[in-house]
């Protein structure tokens, strides 16, 4: 099976980590990726009309909250059970999974193709608000379920 322990040079060359630290990687690159977007696409929203920046920003990040409790959310609650349920020494790259981690990847490529894209930047803006906060939002339930986990023994 995929998901159990490998043992030998395997073990030996792959940096094993606990779930705490599988799950801060997790929550570091949430944070990480999410904050970026926000302050990348909060510029975007006043470059061309200063009077419509705070409606944009503003729905900008209803739809980030929106998206967060649809979709972010449930896959960062999937994503800690994983974790949990692999427990202890397992390789720090296995906090998501390997169709996670090209979903990522995907994502990451029609990031760089909607930004070559002429749409108004700030459209690009909004989008990337809201995508950010969205992420930060699911981000802030993995620091949450990693704090959670420090107050549990291990399994």
């Amino acid at each position: 099976m995929e998901d159990e322990p490998r043992s030998g040079a395997y073990r030996t060359l792959t940096p094993a980590a606990s779930r705490r630290t599988h799950l801060l990687a997790a929550a570091l690159l949430w944070t990480a990726v999410g904050a970026m977007l926000a302050v990348t696409g909060a510029p975007l929203l006043f470059e061309h009309a200063a009077g419509t920046a705070v409606p944009l920003a503003l729905l900008a990040v209803a739809a980030g909250v929106a998206k967060a409790r649809w979709t972010i959310l449930p896959a960062a609650r999937r994503i800690a059970d994983r974790i949990e349920q692999r427990g202890d020494g397992r390789c720090l790259g296995g906090f998501l999974s390997w169709r996670t981690w090209i979903f990522v990847l995907v994502m990451a490529g029609f990031g760089r193709v909607v930004r070559g894209l002429p749409i108004p930047s700030t459209v690009r803006g909004t989008v990337l608000v809201a995508v950010g906060v969205a992420l930060l939002v699911g981000a802030a339930a993995l620091w949450r379920r990693r704090q959670a986990g420090a107050l549990r023994p291990s399994v």
